[in-house]
């Protein structure tokens, strides 16, 4: 497996961070392999696809992990607020890096990432693609 590694900046927002990596490097199936940094502002999706969470509090990443591809990046966080307490959920525009994020990327040889709509969920999900040589 090949690794993407990029330390991010104050000021950046982590997914559009993230999706710019993936697309720079073309990457067509990866993984979150780590995540370390914290975040000045942040925002989260819940699992009703549908209410946003506003976290206007510095907070450490303490988890971030999901897939990452030209298609989509399906990314979850886990945040430490600074009274310790820990709060979670999907990742969208708006967690901005404060001090740094040190971010690791997986590349999954052999593999592609795409979607295809699935009538159970209602949602174009993503479907993993092996790739024969």
């Amino acid at each position: 497996m090949k690794t993407i590694c990029k330390r991010l900046h104050r000021g950046d927002d982590l997914l559009r961070a993230v999706c710019d990596l993936v697309k720079e490097h073309n990457i067509s199936a990866g993984v979150v392999l780590s995540a370390v940094g914290c975040i000045s502002k942040g925002v989260v999706r819940d699992a009703s696809g549908v209410t946003l969470q506003q976290l206007n509090e510095p907070c450490e990443i303490v988890s971030l992990n999901g897939t990452v591809s030209a298609v989509r990046c399906h990314l979850h966080i886990a945040l430490s607020k600074e009274d310790l307490s820990t709060v979670g959920g999907h990742l969208v525009e708006g967690c901005i890096i404060n001090t740094t994020c040190e971010l690791v990327i997986g590349i999954l040889d052999g593999w592609e990432i795409g979607t295809e709509f699935d009538a159970e969920t209602g949602y174009d999900e993503l479907i993993f693609r092996e790739l024969v040589p």
